[in-house]
């Protein structure tokens, strides 16, 4: 009688490809830091409260520009200047470059305060594609917060401004460009907090720094000397002035007055430098 042996077990069945993990994708990270940012309560309210104050600022400086107008009687020729800084009053805009250099420095600051960068570098090994999607994040969220407050700003004040018939519309000369640079000004602001957080990361002393560069580091250089003047106009503070003024220089001042190209070109090389300096230091540093 013949014998019958047992079947071989089944070999195991080799993974499939729908079955393998794969990587996460660019969007995958947008999509994680974004959920990290609105699940901050601390994030919403230091916006709206950023946001109001900024806005305020603009009414309170209209309405004071109302009671010189009406001190200086009837405007004899009739015609309207566009009150810049009165749309956009330094006093208000400050604080909007310190809460927005902050917030922007946490998004890194806090991760590493808390440990959950080891989590996040395990989980994607690519760190500086981390990076990029915080600065995604940072940027979109406060490009928005940007156009908010700025366009606020000109309407509110341009509002209170039309009781003494001194309002201007969104057409009038250097209005489009004293707009979009006082929303842009956020977004950049953050990004330098990012950069400056990820080289730190150290709460404390990233604020000192951010507000020491933004802040306190340009009235240090006089624009009389040509070397001192570069250094003040390569500043976003100074840049985002030089943006929103509407008149031309003087020119027989002395001073060396920086250029409307050239303050657009510190817009865009302040938050690109930044976001780069990151992503190579996170990659190059452990955890």
């Amino acid at each position: 009688m013949t014998a019958y042996a047992p079947a071989p077990p089944p070999a195991p069945a080799l993974p499939t490809a729908s079955a393998v993990e794969s990587p996460a994708r660019f969007r995958d990270l947008v999509a994680s830091e974004w959920i990290k940012t609105r699940s901050l309560r601390s994030t919403w309210w230091a916006l709206a409260l950023t946001l109001v104050f900024v806005i305020g600022s603009a009414a309170a400086a209209a309405l004071a520009e109302v009671g010189n107008l009406e001190d200086s009687g009837p405007n004899p020729t009739g015609t309207r200047d566009f009150l810049s800084f009165v749309a956009y009053p330094p006093a208000g805009y400050w604080p909007l470059m310190v809460v927005a250099a902050a917030l922007g420095a946490l998004t890194v600051v806090s991760e590493y305060g808390s440990g959950l960068i080891r989590t996040t570098t395990v989980a994607v090994p690519a760190r500086g594609a981390v990076v990029v999607a915080k600065a995604v994040v940072t940027a979109a969220l406060w490009s928005v917060a940007g156009a908010v407050v700025s366009t606020g700003s000109f309407l509110v004040s341009q509002a209170v401004l039309d009781g003494r018939h001194a309002g201007v519309p969104f057409t009038h000369p250097g209005v489009a460009r004293a707009l979009v640079a006082s929303a842009l000004l956020a977004p950049v602001c953050a990004l330098v907090g990012l950069g400056i957080g990820a080289l730190i990361r150290h709460g404390v002393a990233t604020m000192v720094v951010g507000v020491f560069t933004l802040l306190m580091l340009p009235p240090v250089f006089s624009q009389s000397e040509r070397w001192s003047a570069a250094v003040h106009h390569a500043m976003p503070s100074s840049a985002w002035r030089r943006l929103v003024q509407s008149w031309e220089p003087d020119s027989s001042s002395l001073d060396h007055a920086a250029t409307v190209a050239g303050s657009w070109t510190v817009y865009v090389l302040w938050p690109l430098i930044a976001v780069v300096l990151a992503v190579v230091v996170v990659r190059r540093r452990d955890v």
